[in-house]
């Protein structure tokens, strides 16, 4: 159809006249509009349109019903002349002739330019009707067959559904760009590898998983044979974080397609396959490569380094990094502001800030100017050591080397004077913030409510959470955490109650802590039954509670006395699959030791230790005075021993509930032992220990050896009590004295 309108049109002319004209014409557009075309850009391959190609409505000139498609089509046809063309409106030229004479007189001229390699204006012709097929709902899956030249000569179509893909690439049609694809290689033509390559790299920035492996594996079984370029697009795709991580197993079989393809890994394949190592953990494996290539004088280039050595920074081995960064050096490869930056920002959080100093200063004389990033990661350092003054100065040397501040280097000096209790400062460090049009977040709020939240400062902290609403600012998780514990201390359960909901219809994502703090609250004052009255409203709030919830409420129905309560709240936690830490644990254990359970508290020791938590100090002497006082004194030592055994240090309690269970099996001696080790050990007995002894001796006739020690308690400073006096008759010692 198409070649029977040229010859309509004046083929002849073409061949003869305007021959010569036309070569000129080519080499033209060919060398300086399509150039890009063919340059292999794995990260853009879509041509660059030039600001004169635009289609702009309001510098068009709309034809008129009078002006002729063809004539208008043989000057294009004629000139090959881009004005002309470009003054043709896809949209006006269907509302004066409809869109069957539009798209064939635009398929001629389209087909027009691709034949003498006029790449870029294709594309922007295509990009027209494109536009226009969008806004009116008009079906462009059709645009394939509009745009067909002939089925008996579709080689003629090629360029034309290669600048199509890209188009409908480029506009996110991607489901219209696959169509393409398919449709013309049911035809019989096969796509440019770089059209397939813009495609595919689309397919991927869209995450259309399904799409890029399918479209992928077309590609090899029916072509165009995928290049370099296609294979580190797909070793890109799977080194992004897709799932759980990146699939290395895929990117190494396709780094070991490339080898068999025969085609050459460049420099981007091999630090994207570097990336993707360092992104799974395999860090030496990474480096290991990068030694490898070197070795082959292989193309290598400071990214490869830098994966490398932000993976070691992200374990914490700085050292090894900075081992990395020397072979980088030694390779020729000289280093880059991201190299230092990572290496900062590691040091510092190491609270090395020393050693970020003197990369700041390497820096200057390898000429690198340190990045807003690179600043602001040692203003943090400097800051956590409390090395405020050299922090100001830093900052205000980023006006002097030109760079720009920015939101995040001022909420890290705020926040630094927030955690060393300079509230001045830091607010007056917002206040120019604020001047210099930077709009404080909900981060500068939160380090001013946390600052004097610390210092007891509540009606202050209430003050900055009243301005951050003002400002239709809402506060994050771990700020509105500040202000219900603020309202909680002050014992405004209430109002804490009433502000905890207005944050969930806000839809700040409270958690399990948010709620703690009422509930902490509420036990403390003896209200364990209100606090429990909490736990519905969590789960009416998708707000699952966690262990810290329920060992607070098991804690204070314990104190309370309420065991049963307590045992009905670890079952529960038991039935809904919560992992207990030790803190319940030595709950649940002081609970049963008080009751005088010792086979059930000292079940919960073993069930403890065969869950891989360790018994703590206070574990220990809940179970050692729960078996004191029911006189198992063989197994309260054994647990003494184990203490020991297992490193864990004993305090004043624990020796005082041995020693007053040994004197009521009156076995003075070794309560007496016991207290010259407690000498020895450097754990000073308290009054109760004294007391304990004092009685035994007193009871059992010994009036001078508890005297001795009363003597001996005093000589210490620490004062007897009623108790004391009243075991040894001194009733009236403390009026008299």
């Amino acid at each position: 159809m198409f070649m029977s309108v040229i010859c309509l049109l004046g083929c002849s002319l073409l061949r003869s006249k305007a021959h010569s004209q036309q070569q000129c014409l080519f080499m033209l557009y060919s060398a300086a509009s399509s150039a890009l075309m063919y340059e292999d850009q794995v990260f853009d391959e879509s041509p660059k349109i030039d600001a004169n190609f635009g289609l702009s409505r309001s510098t068009l000139r709309v034809p008129g019903t009078r002006r002729e498609l063809f004539p208008l089509v043989v000057r294009v046809f004629k000139s090959l002349n881009w004005r002309v063309a470009r003054e043709i409106r896809f949209g006006s030229w269907v509302e004066s002739h409809g869109f069957s004479h539009s798209i064939n007189s635009f398929r001629i001229i389209i087909h027009t330019f691709a034949v003498v390699g006029m790449h870029c204006e294709v594309f922007a012709l295509l990009r027209d009707v494109v536009g226009y097929c969008n806004e009116a709902k008009y079906d462009a899956f059709k645009l394939f067959s509009d745009l067909l030249d002939s089925p008996h000569h579709v080689e003629r179509s090629i360029v034309v559904f290669d600048m199509l893909i890209k188009v409908f690439a480029s506009n996110s049609m991607l489901e219209n760009a696959l169509d393409v694809y398919m449709s013309a290689k049911h035809v019989g033509i096969e796509p440019d590898i770089l059209s397939c390559n813009f495609l595919l790299k689309c397919l991927v920035e869209a995450n259309r998983v399904e799409f890029v492996r399918c479209y992928f594996e077309e590609l090899k079984d029916s072509g165009p044979s995928p290049n370099i370029y296609t294979y580190t697009i797909m070793m890109k795709f799977y080194c992004r974080d897709v799932g759980q991580g990146a699939d290395i197993r895929r990117t190494t079989e396709i780094l070991g397609k490339i080898y068999r393809s025969g085609e050459n890994p460049n420099v981007v394949t091999y630090s994207t396959y570097i990336h993707g190592l360092c992104k799974v953990g395999s860090v030496e494996v990474a480096l290991k490569l990068i030694r490898n290539l070197c070795y082959k004088n292989q193309p290598l280039n400071n990214h490869c380094f830098n994966a490398v050595i932000y993976g070691f920074c992200q374990r914490g081995a700085v050292h090894e990094a900075l081992e990395v960064l020397e072979e980088m050096k030694s390779s020729g490869i000289i280093p880059d502001v991201y190299s230092y930056s990572i290496l900062i920002d590691a040091f510092c959080k190491k609270g090395d800030v020393v050693k970020g100093l003197d990369f700041m200063k390497e820096m200057e004389l390898y000429q690198i100017k340190p990045s807003i990033v690179s600043y602001t990661s040692l203003i943090r350092g400097l800051c956590k050591n409390k090395l405020m003054q050299s922090s100001v100065d830093i900052f205000r040397s980023i006006g002097a080397s030109g760079h720009k501040y920015d939101q995040t280097v001022y909420e890290t000096l705020i926040d630094g004077f927030c955690m060393q209790g300079d509230m001045d400062s830091a607010i007056k460090l917002l206040e120019e913030m604020t001047s210099n049009d930077l709009v404080p977040t909900a981060f500068s709020f939160r380090c001013l409510i946390r600052g004097f939240y610390k210092l007891g400062l509540f009606d202050k902290a209430l003050e900055i959470f009243n301005i951050m609403l003002q400002d239709d600012i809402w506060p994050d998780t771990i700020a509105c955490n500040y202000v219900l514990n603020g309202y909680c201390r002050a014992g405004h359960f209430k109002e804490a109650l009433t502000l905890l909901e207005e944050f969930q219809d806000h839809g700040i994502n409270l958690n399990s802590h948010s709620y703690n703090a009422i509930i902490y609250r509420l036990c403390r004052e003896s209200y364990p039954e209100r606090a429990l009255e909490l736990l519905p409203r969590m789960f009416k709030r998708n707000v699952l509670p966690g262990v810290v919830n329920y060992s607070t409420l098991i804690s204070g129905f314990a104190k309370q006395s309420n065991f049963k309560k307590a045992v009905m709240l670890f079952t529960r936690m038991v039935k809904v699959g919560i992992t207990f830490n030790t803190i319940t644990y030595t709950i649940l254990i002081n609970i049963f030791s008080r009751s005088c359970k010792m086979c059930e508290a000292y079940g919960i020791l073993k069930e403890m230790k065969e869950r891989g938590l360790h018994p703590d100090q206070i574990s220990y002497t809940s179970l050692i005075a729960g078996f004191c006082n029911t006189r198992e004194m063989k197994k309260a030592w054994a647990l003494f021993e184990e203490m020991l055994k297992e490193g864990c240090l004993p305090n004043v309690i624990t020796y005082t509930c041995l020693i007053d269970g040994f004197c009521k099996s009156n076995r003075i001696d070794l309560a007496s032992w016991l207290f010259d080790k407690m000498n020895r050990d450097a754990v000073i007995p308290d009054v109760v220990t004294y007391t304990v002894l004092i009685s035994w001796y007193h009871k059992h006739g010994c009036i001078d050896q508890a005297h001795r020690i009363y003597d001996e308690m005093k000589a210490k400073g620490i004062l007897p009590d009623d108790i004391t006096h009243k075991v040894l008759g001194l009733n009236g010692a403390i009026q008299e004295g």
